[in-house]
């Protein structure tokens, strides 16, 4: 091989190696845009995601409220016919007072007279005798 090839051929070496050197930090640069870019991505898509999570709590809050409400008007209805026919207010809180001492398993139930007040047994309740007052 003669100089003039080796010399060539380091030159070409040295040709190549700066080549590479220079590119190298265009890549990285690149590379970093790509990443970049993909994060951008990635965080568009995960807003998109929350915003229509959120979307859907609001519609589901909405359809329970209005449920909510329906029934609501519904119950109104109903206690307005039983409260009607059992002639008035006083006649449909006397109905539930009823209803109420029904569902009771007690042995004892104390009801409201005309003042609202409960009259109580205080008397068959005491276990010992009265002390006579002298």
């Amino acid at each position: 091989m003669s100089v003039r090839a080796v010399i060539g051929f380091i030159i070409l070496l040295l040709l190549i190696a700066t080549g590479a050197l220079v590119g190298c930090p265009t890549y990285n640069v690149y590379t970093q845009q790509m990443a970049g870019k993909a994060l951008l991505a990635e965080a568009q898509s995960s807003r998109q995601v929350r915003v229509l999570e959120a979307r859907a709590q609001l519609e589901s809050a909405k359809s329970l409220a209005d449920a909510e409400v329906l029934r609501a008007e519904g119950a109104a209805r109903a206690n307005r016919i039983l409260q009607n026919s059992l002639g008035g207010p006083e006649g449909y809180l006397r109905y539930l007072q009823i209803q109420a001492i029904e569902s009771k398993e007690a042995q004892l139930i104390y009801v409201p007279t005309e003042g609202g007040l409960p009259v109580t047994e205080s008397s068959r309740l005491r276990t010992t005798a009265p002390v006579a007052s002298e």
